[in-house]
């Protein structure tokens, strides 16, 4: 195999989507950023009128931005340990998906502490955390939990991106001064020689082990945040797995959801096949097979104890929040388990449609663990105002959750415009390790 010209084959094939924009992208950018600003017009508003324009008062101090906050936290650990999981294993379909999880993960984890800052009331009182941490707080062990992931996963996505940023500065033809000069800082002087990419792959190979390690101590400490305290509905034993589980759950969810729209935009059917998509529904489904274990343990025990404060929750769960209930518990794990569960059920399309369930049913899952567990508190404040016991969340709060989600987007975007989605490094390797020296696109698929 001709190993430089098949890298300017891949740079052709894929320069399409780094620097070209279609009327429809632009479109759908202006609609994003659109959403950004709104965002931020709410972001303002909050700042100079207080917490007062959201939905938290006296009883409810925790409202979606936490909930946001723990579901792009747990989609950046799920990421990051699949990915690790993908790159330890050498898994042989692994190409194809990995980069996917990999900006999941890194841009999930900038997005989601985002979420606490909104739902810190005095900002500008932010950097005492730091200056005066107390180390017996698991906030503080929280913090330090997520600014470790976070270096280590940008770390680790840098390591992976190398070989492609060389091979985009070697062959790309037709393209700003600006970006061949970036390309040529960012490959740091890779030249894919037999000594480099071995010592490349050792290191990477270390790193994955590591963010593994990483994501399952970090989500743990997480959870330890909710189960340390004596609040009926927190204080249980298996918050740690049940986060963790549940975190899985969302994120291979998401990473379907991506996987459909990028193969499906970018016409990507070759290298995103159906193959991966069965592959991620039957991983899917033994997560929802765990995770409606976990979610069963949890209620069941809770019904069975008979306990005064948890029968009060249970009460608010089964009056107030009924359908809700019903949709995360029930529908939200149901429905993907019997989608997934049948062959002939697994087609692209099905699948993802039980990521999305999947998903919002986790999502849902996560406000039923925050909202109501707070409106039935251990020590109930006397003499509360309903409103201040009740929680609706404000439009202030849904601006800016609907523009989380776009900035999301958004640099999950912009990284795609930076290198392809499908790592060209991947394919090299692929074929320059094959029997017979070369593969074609179509066997580097198949095989």
């Amino acid at each position: 195999m001709n190993v430089d010209s098949r890298k300017r084959e891949l740079v052709k094939e894929f320069s399409p989507m780094l620097l070209k924009s279609t009327k429809w992208s632009k479109i759908w950018i202006g609609i994003l950023v659109g959403f950004v600003l709104w965002g931020l017009a709410a972001f303002v508003i909050q700042v100079v009128k207080g917490h007062e324009v959201t939905g938290m008062r006296d009883n409810v101090v925790w409202g979606i931005y936490i909930i946001n906050f723990i579901f792009f936290v747990c989609l950046s650990y799920s990421g990051a340990f699949i990915s690790g999981i993908l790159h330890f294993f050498k898994t042989p379909w692994k190409n194809s998906i990995s980069r996917i999880v990999e900006i999941i993960t890194v841009v999930s984890l900038i997005i989601g502490p985002i979420f606490i800052l909104l739902c810190i009331g005095r900002l500008d009182r932010l950097h005492y955390l730091f200056l005066y941490p107390r180390i017996q707080s698991p906030i503080t062990w929280d913090i330090i939990a997520i600014i470790t992931d976070l270096i280590g996963c940008f770390i680790y996505l840098y390591l992976t991106f190398i070989p492609d940023f060389a091979i985009l500065r070697d062959n790309s033809e037709d393209v700003p001064e600006w970006r061949r000069k970036l390309y040529t800082f960012l490959a740091i002087g890779y030249r894919d020689t037999p000594t480099q990419r071995n010592r490349l792959h050792k290191i990477t190979r270390i790193m994955s082990a590591m963010i593994i390690a990483l994501a399952i101590v970090a989500y743990t400490v997480l959870a330890w945040i909710f189960s340390l305290t004596l609040q009926p509905g927190w204080n249980s034993t298996i918050f740690a797995p049940y986060f963790i589980v549940a975190g899985l759950y969302s994120g291979v969810g998401v990473i379907i959801i991506a996987m459909y729209l990028i193969r499906k935009y970018f016409k990507l059917d070759h290298y995103i096949r159906k193959v991966h998509f069965i592959g991620a529904g039957v991983i899917l489904l033994v997560i929802s097979l765990l995770f409606g274990y976990f979610t069963f343990s949890e209620y069941f025990s809770r019904w069975f104890s008979h306990k005064t404060h948890d029968a009060d929750l249970l009460n608010t769960l089964f009056n107030k929040y009924f359908w809700e209930f019903i949709f995360a518990n029930y529908i939200g794990v149901l429905v993907p388990i019997v989608i997934l569960f049948f062959k002939r059920f697994r087609t692209i399309k099905s699948i993802t449609f039980a990521a999305v369930i999947a998903v919002l049913g986790l999502w849902l899952n996560r406000y039923l663990i925050v909202v109501p567990t707070l409106e039935t508190p251990y020590l109930p404040i006397q003499d509360t105002r309903p409103e201040f016991i009740h929680y609706s969340a404000t439009w202030i709060e849904w601006a800016l959750s609907f523009a989380g989600i776009a900035a999301f987007v958004l640099f999950f975007i912009l990284i795609m415009r930076l290198v392809p989605i499908i790592p060209m490094s991947g394919i090299i390797d692929y074929e320059r390790e094959g029997k017979g020296g070369t593969y074609s696109v179509t066997q580097y698929q198949l095989k």
